[in-house]
C-alpha cells in the first residue's frame, strides 16, 4: 500500500493555532479560539472533497468519508480533540524538528533550562533515528491531541485519494474542551450516526486502551468567621487555615498521583483558593473500580469533618460531580471493536500494547452515550508540559493503523 504522508505538515500547521481550553469558563466551547482550528479543519476537509464537513455552534466538527463498498459495513468514527491543556501556555507555539534523533538530551532553544532527557523519558530513548518534534521551550507543543487530529486528517486525505481501497462510511468528529473533562458533553450522538468509535489520543507507539479511570470531581467550600485581627482572640476562624489543615491531613506517601501507578486509584487536590471568610478546594478522584469512588469520597468527607471540629463556628459543603465512567464496562459487550484495532496495529508492523488509561478520553463518555469508543495511539508524549514531544514516524504509523482499521471493518463485514 502506497502512503504519501501529509501528517507532519498538518501537525506543524495545527499546533501553531492556540486552542487552550479554560476550566473556569461555562461557555461551550470554553474558549472561542478553539473554533479557529475547527474552522480550518472544515475548510481542509471540504478541499479534500468531504462535502458534508461542518462545524456546529459549539465548535464540534462533523464530517463523513463516504463508503465505497457494496457491503453493509457498520459506520465507524475517528475522534480527536482540538483543545490543549490549561496547564501550560499554547500561545505562539514554535515547533522544532530534531531530525534523526541520536539519543542525546534535547535542549529546547528558547529556554535551555528545559531539557528532555531520555533517561527520564524512556519512550524517547526508543526513538533513535526518528524525527522528534518539540516546542521551543516557551509553550507546550500541543501534540495532545493535535497529533491525533493530524492523523485523522491524513487518513481522510488517503481515502479521498484512493477510491480503490474499500471501506465503509467513516465519520470524523473533532471535539473541544476534552482537557477540562467536557469534550463529549455537547456531541449530537444521533447526528454523528456512528455504530462504533475510536479516539486517537494515545501515547506510545502501538498502544491500545479500552479501559479508563472512572472519575468524580469534589468541590469543597468552607465559610470561616472573619474578625478584626487586632481583636480576634477566640473569635476568628480562618477558612484558609481550615482548608490548609484539610490538605495537610491527606496521606503523604499513598493515595496521590505522585505515589500511585498501574491500577491504583488516587485523590488529587487540583486547585485551592480563598481567604479568611471563604475558601474553596477542587479535587479529582480516580479509580478503575466505580465502587471505590464512593469509598474515597466517604474517607475525604470524614477527614474534613475531623478538621472542622477545630473550627466550630465555621461551615462547609462537600459536593460531588460525576465526570466519566470506565469505558471497559461498555466495550466488553462488543469485543470486535478491540479485536479489529489490535489487528490494525499488527498490520502496521507493530507489536500492540494493550493497557488501561490512568485518565479519561472523550471515548469514556461517548461509550456511555451509545458509541463504544476505545483509544488508539497518536504518538504524543509528556503532554501538558513544555517537555511535550512527538515522533514523526509514530504519527505516520498512527495513520497506517487507522487506514488498516477501516479496511478491516469492511473485510469482516
Amino acid at each position: 500500500m502506497d502512503y504519501n504522508f501529509t501528517v507532519l505538515d498538518r501537525f506543524l500547521r495545527y499546533v501553531k493555532i492556540d486552542t487552550q481550553s479554560d476550566p473556569h469558563s461555562q461557555s461551550i466551547p470554553s474558549t472561542e479560539k478553539q473554533k479557529d482550528l475547527s474552522r480550518l479543519l472544515v475548510q481542509e476537509l471540504k478541499a479534500l472533497g468531504v462535502t458534508d464537513a461542518e462545524m456546529d455552534e459549539f465548535g464540534y466538527v462533523y464530517a463523513t468519508i463516504p463508503a465505497n463498498t457494496n457491503k453493509p459495513v457498520p459506520v465507524i468514527c475517528f475522534c480527536s480533540h482540538v483543545d490543549t491543556s490549561p496547564e501550560s501556555s499554547g500561545t505562539n507555539v514554535n515547533p522544532v524538528i530534531h531530525k534523526n534523533y541520536d539519543g542525546r538530551v534535547l535542549v529546547l532553544p528558547a529556554d535551555n533550562s528545559i531539557r528532555i532527557d531520555p533517561a527520564a523519558h524512556p519512550e524517547l530513548a526508543k526513538k533513535l533515528g526518528n524525527d522528534i518534534v518539540t516546542a521551543d521551550g516557551t509553550t507546550l507543543l500541543g501534540a495532545d491531541n493535535k497529533a491525533g487530529v493530524a492523523a485523522i486528517m491524513d487518513t481522510a486525505y488517503y481515502f479521498m485519494n484512493h477510491p480503490e481501497v474499500k471501506h465503509g462510511a467513516i465519520r470524523i468528529l473533532f471535539t473541544p474542551d476534552e482537557e477540562i473533562g467536557r469534550g463529549a458533553d455537547a456531541v449530537n450522538i444521533e447526528k454523528l450516526g456512528a455504530n462504533f468509535g475510536y479516539t486517537v489520543d494515545g501515547e506510545a507507539l502501538g498502544s491500545f486502551e479500552d479501559e479508563t479511570f472512572s472519575a468524580h470531581m469534589v468541590n469543597i467550600k468552607i465559610e470561616g468567621v472573619n474578625f478584626h485581627p487586632g481583636f480576634a482572640k477566640g473569635k476568628l476562624e480562618s477558612a484558609l487555615k481550615a482548608a490548609c489543615a484539610f490538605i495537610d491531613r491527606l496521606p503523604k506517601d499513598t493515595w496521590s498521583p505522585e505515589s500511585t501507578e498501574g491500577r491504583e486509584g488516587f485523590v488529587h487536590p487540583y486547585e485551592m483558593k480563598g481567604g479568611i471568610e471563604n475558601a474553596e478546594i477542587t479535587m479529582i478522584i480516580r479509580s478503575f473500580v466505580d465502587s471505590e469512588l464512593v469509598e474515597y469520597e466517604n474517607r475525604l468527607k470524614s477527614m474534613l469533618e475531623e478538621v472542622m471540629q477545630d473550627f466550630p463556628n465555621s461551615a462547609f459543603s462537600f459536593e460531588v460531580k460525576e465526570q466519566y465512567r470506565n469505558m471497559k464496562n461498555v466495550i466488553n459487550e462488543c469485543p470486535q471493536v478491540s479485536e479489529y484495532a489490535i489487528e490494525a496495529i499488527k498490520r502496521a508492523g507493530l507489536q500492540p500494547h494493550i493497557g488501561s488509561i490512568r485518565g479519561g478520553t472523550d471515548g469514556s463518555k461517548l461509550s456511555f452515550m451509545g458509541l463504544p469508543c476505545p483509544n488508539i495511539f497518536a504518538g504524543e508524549h509528556s503532554f501538558h508540559s513544555k517537555m511535550e514531544w512527538a515522533s514523526v514516524q509514530d504519527m505516520q504509523k498512527a495513520v497506517e493503523t487507522l487506514i488498516n482499521l477501516a479496511i478491516i471493518w469492511e473485510e469482516k463485514s
